[in-house]
């Protein structure tokens, strides 16, 4: 994006960078964040918003350890020799390159991880380091053969020196003025009174300050002492070799000058993110439909700066803000700015992160801000205003934002007015977007009835005398001169006849506007009503909500509960059925009561479960009747009712009587008109020789084909059918066991084909 270094600064991007700098952790790092600027493509930034965003998803990447060694680097190839300690400057900053990339590869971020792929890793030249330097930078011993050899002489060489000297101090010990032994001119020395010169044989090297103690090298150790100096030649030329060849070595290890970029990316990367964190900003995005969405946008330099949002888009691309003077409508252009610049730069903006967030691709930031009076340039502030205002019309399009502050002010107002409204005449034609600030009239009814532009007010507090720093779209705002004049006490007379200056056009216009302000601020409070009602009205739903939750949770625990002691009784009753059961098939003499009680029971139970209903009398044109015959479920057989008693029937199943409910029958045949003289005995109906036990399972089957068996001996059947299917014949084997035990069947057999074959079994009772 083409932005002047004027406009950066107009617009405190300078002030961003600096911010970013100090967040930075190296010095590269912090002259890159200095030199920012909104140069990048595109997919540059967007890239660039990847990364900062895995960084502000997780924890900041780790840069410790990592020097400005570029000095370093750049001494070595000029061909000086850098010492140990510089040397191990630069091994360390390579080592700590490596130790980032592999913790961002193992991170799996991966923007970050593109970055880290392509640093390289320097293990030789660090391992000949590690073997040639110790950690305080000095040449270790063994750096080189040569080295380790000339060592392993100096030491032994010093030794026998020292002791040498020890052996002089004694024997010229009325001449020593101190009995230590020194260093002078990188020789061994011993201090000698001067006036005894002459009695110790030796060389002179030094004297004291005084000049009362010279420092004499003993004829005895010169051959020694030159020894030692030859020694110490060799260890510094072959030191300074090993130190030149291990800075050449690190200084042109390839790969290197990417890697010190690569860290400076990722150093701005990290800024950029705790940036991003301290200022609560957050990411936007590109789009190609020229729409501006800034919700809740903010200026990051302003401390508690009031949010507002900025909507632009093709329809309306322009907004002509107006209101009273230091009411936001400057900063609110710097906010819009600022935040264009940031994005264009690959930074975060200052806005509601919970929304989208969006701005187009522009190719340019357009602004006129500021006095631009210039002395030097014979230039008023107008014409400054005007060369910007020319250089704006000029290039204007729907892919430069334009940014313009006061415009018409400066000159005479009529004057100003109309210029002003031809220059927005072109910039709208133009199709670019932008945010104008004006207090003149005339552009205020130019928005008000030209398709494309809009006009915003900044809201003011007339009672506290104070802006709200609030935009309002939609409607233009007041100057609110003479309103500030007459609340801080100047004379009515004044205001009266600044009125009159004013004029009836203007001000009728303060009198609509006041009017509409008065109007939006009424709407405003019926919406915030509405809001509070519909938030209550939420509130209250969800307490419905939960109470219903609470009373389906209790109805269902009093369901579960009911249906636990049900089965409960079921499970008692059906087993006491079981042993009735079985003691009227296996004791005959036990039969009669075992059938009574077994009808006592089923009584009992119906009485504890009552209908809550009473089922309908009649089945279509069928009525339950005496004399009907009926299907009873829980008995699986049929017979006549004998008896109608309230919502139970009284029914003949073979020799007993059972009092079952009518919502446990089914009708099968209405009751034959009765003849003439016909008795009150109703005899019972035909006995039906078939039992259909499909599906059944096997204890269940079993059971209905003991009762059924009883019932057809009590009838004088002489034979009956079982149908229990083909299936896998497992209900057919059960079925013709119990019958192979049954004392009452004679013999059984397959029912013929056409009447079921191996699924019927028939079997013949005895006499």
């Amino acid at each position: 994006m083409k932005v002047s270094p004027s406009t950066l600064s107009k617009l405190d991007f300078t002030r961003v960078c600096q911010a970013l700098s100090e967040r930075a952790s190296t010095l590269f790092g912090a002259e890159r964040a200095l030199a920012l600027a909104p140069t990048l493509t595109q997919s540059e930034i967007e890239l660039s918003w990847r990364r900062i965003d895995e960084v502000t998803a997780g924890a900041d990447l780790a840069l410790g350890g990592v020097h400005d060694i570029r000095p370093f680097i750049e001494a070595i190839r000029e061909g000086k020799v850098l010492e140990g300690e510089d040397i191990l400057q630069i091994a360390y900053t390579m080592d700590a390159a490596g130790t980032i990339k592999r913790s961002i590869l193992a991170s799996e971020r991966l923007a970050l991880g593109e970055l880290a792929m392509q640093m390289r890793s320097f293990d030789g030249a660090l391992r000949q380091v590690r073997e040639q330097l110790d950690l305080d930078g000095r040449v270790r011993d063994d750096a080189t053969p040569k080295l380790r050899d000339i060592r392993r002489r100096l030491r032994p060489l010093r030794d026998r020196i020292r002791e040498r000297l020890n052996q002089l101090l004694n024997t010229y010990a009325e001449y020593i003025r101190d009995p230590l032994i020194t260093m002078r001119r990188d020789r061994y020395a011993i201090p000698v009174i001067a006036s005894f010169q002459s009695r110790v044989p030796g060389i002179a090297l030094d004297s004291s300050d005084s000049g009362q103690t010279l420092f004499i090298e003993p004829q005895a150790v010169v051959p020694m002492n030159n020894e030692l100096a030859l020694l110490e030649f060799e260890e510094r030329d072959e030191v300074r070799r090993i130190l030149i060849a291990l800075g050449q070595r690190l200084a042109y290890e390839e790969g290197l000058d990417e890697t010190l970029e690569l860290l400076t990316q990722l150093d701005l990367i990290n800024a950029s993110a705790r940036l991003a964190k301290d200022w609560q900003l957050a990411k936007p995005s590109f789009n190609t439909e020229g729409k501006i969405s800034l919700v809740d946008a903010r200026h990051p330099l302003i401390e508690n700066c009031i949010p507002n949002s900025i909507q632009l888009d093709q329809e309306n691309h322009l907004l002509v803000i107006t209101g009273p003077n230091a009411g936001g409508k400057t900063v609110l252009l710097k906010t819009l700015g600022l935040a264009t610049l940031m994005a264009h730069s690959g930074l975060f903006v200052a806005a509601n992160g919970y929304t989208d967030l969006t701005l187009p691709f522009f190719e340019a930031l357009l602004i006129d801000i500021g006095d631009e009076q210039s002395i030097a340039a014979s230039l008023s502030t107008y014409a400054g205003h005007l060369t910007n205002l020319k250089a704006i019309v000029d290039q204007a399009s729907p892919s430069v934002l334009i940014l313009i502050d006061e415009l018409g002010s400066g000159t005479d107002p009529d004057e100003g007015a109309a210029l002003s409204q031809a220059i927005l005449e072109q910039v709208l034609a133009s199709g670019a977007p932008g945010l104008i600030t004006t207090h003149l009239a005339p552009l205020k009814i130019f928005a008000s009835e030209t398709k494309g532009i809009q006009n915003a007010a900044m809201r003011f507090d007339v009672e506290a005398l104070k802006p709200t720093y609030n935009l309002t779209v939609g409607q233009p705002g007041r100057s609110y001169a003479l309103s500030i004049a007459d609340r801080i006490g100047l004379s009515k007379s004044l205001l009266d006849r600044a009125s009159d200056i004013l004029g009836p056009e203007g001000e009728r216009l303060e009198r609509l506007l006041e009017a509409l302000e008065m109007q939006r601020a009424r709407l405003e409070q019926d919406v915030s009503s509405a809001e509070e009602a519909r938030d209550q009205a939420f509130k209250e739903a969800e307490i419905l909500r939960a109470q219903i939750e609470r009373l389906r949770r209790r109805e269902e625990d009093v369901i579960a509960a009911a249906a636990e002691k049900a089965d409960e009784m079921l499970q008692d009753t059906l087993q006491r059925a079981k042993e009735l059961k079985r003691t009227a098939t296996s004791d005959m003499q036990q039969r009669s009561s075992a059938l009574e009680e077994l009808q006592k029971l089923r009584k009992d139970v119906q009485k504890k479960v009552k209908p809550k209903a009473p089922p309908p009398v009649a089945q279509g044109s069928k009525k339950l009747e005496p004399g009907a015959v009926v299907y009873v479920e829980d008995y699986d057989a049929e017979g006549p009712i004998v008896e109608l008693r309230g919502q139970n029937l009284i029914v003949q199943l073979g020799l007993l009587k059972v009092e079952v409910p009518r919502r446990g029958v089914k009708l099968v045949k209405s009751p034959e008109p009765p003849k003439a003289k016909a008795s009150s005995y109703v005899s019972p109906s035909r006995f039906e020789e078939e039992l259909n036990i499909r599906g059944e399972r096997v204890e269940e089957g079993l059971e209905k084909v003991r009762d059924f068996i009883m019932v057809a001996q009590s009838r004088k059947a002489g034979k009956i059918r079982i149908l229990h299917g083909k299936g896998t014949g497992a209900l057919r084997d059960a079925v013709r066991n119990y019958l192979k035990n049954e004392k009452r069947i004679e013999r059984y057999e397959d029912a013929v084909p056409y009447e079921g074959g191996h699924g019927v079994t028939v079997a013949y009772l005895r006499n």
